[in-house]
């Protein structure tokens, strides 16, 4: 099945970057959010970002004003996702949500509609259980920012069949993605081990190790990481990261027991960059 036009559900840090390499992947693009000043803050975001990309020599200009074209933004879902190929969720990382969409999607997507989530950690299938097509639901796990990362984790349900991962791998290849196929397991493969690095790293904090700064320079220079654990976290967002270390300790145990000073900071509003505040202030940097 040809893959012409794609929905993507949520127009926040990970939708607005899903949005913008499907674009430049020659994909027509639905954006949907809930209010204009969401969506116009996502096409800003995205124009900037491709605007860098000439700047650095990676994309020329004409390519990027066909590209942003190619981006349709819509308050209403049904005008966004009735006449989608594939359908990619990028909302919260709550099952409760993610299903209710998914249930939504099914109702008002053609019957040959691919549904994919972008979760970092939740059930492929349970969220495929919210629908009609199981066959046709799959995982698509882009990492942050999704212009400049090169990987997604194509992630099985029990019912995802073999034509629907074909589709969303040869759909990240057009984006210019590489993939990886993975099993499903809480956390995947990626999140299950960045959870525990940015965990192990708020207990070397609160036991006084080291400083934030001092941790992160140790794993960028003596592990050869392109950032160090706090500053992925306020990137990813402290409450994001919290609720994922919350659902694989009930998943799989005390390895992943949230440290109690990441919790802390999630209590004092201390969510990351999104906020000017996180491990870091970001309102004493910029």
């Amino acid at each position: 099945m040809a893959i012409t036009t794609i929905a993507v559900i949520g127009a926040g840090q990970m939708g607005r970057g899903i949005a913008h390499v499907a674009a430049l992947g020659g994909y027509q693009v639905k954006l949907r959010d809930i209010s204009d000043e969401i969506l116009n803050k996502a096409l800003a975001e995205i124009k900037k970002n491709m605007q860098k990309g000439v700047e650095r020599g990676k994309l020329n200009t004409e390519d990027m004003e066909k590209a942003l074209k190619r981006i349709y933004p819509t308050v209403d879902l049904e005008e966004a996702a009735r006449e989608a190929d594939l359908v990619i969720e990028a909302v919260p990382e709550d099952i409760k949500l993610k299903c209710e969409v998914f249930q939504s999607l099914d109702r008002i997507c053609p019957s040959h509609t691919v549904l994919a989530t972008n979760t970092s950690s939740l059930s492929i299938t349970e969220i495929s259980a919210a629908t009609q097509r199981p066959d046709k639901c799959i995982g698509m796990h882009f990492f942050i920012p999704p212009h400049i990362m090169k990987l997604i984790e194509i992630i099985r349900g029990l019912e995802t069949s073999e034509e629907t991962t074909r589709i969303a791998e040869e759909v990240g290849r057009q984006m210019g993605k590489e993939t990886v196929r993975i099993n499903e397991a809480p956390g995947f493969a990626t999140t299950r081990i960045n959870a525990l690095i940015g965990n192990e790293a708020f207990y070397m904090l609160m036991e006084g190790v080291g400083t934030p700064e001092d941790i992160d320079k140790a794993i960028k220079l003596g592990l050869n990481h392109p950032m160090g654990p706090f500053e992925m976290v306020d990137l990813v967002g402290l409450d994001t990261r919290l609720k994922i270390l919350e659902y694989l300790h009930a998943t799989l145990g005390e390895k992943f027991r949230p440290c109690p000073l990441h919790i802390k900071y999630v209590k004092a509003g201390r969510l990351g960059r999104k906020v000017g505040k996180g491990v870091y202030d970001y309102t004493c940097k910029e």
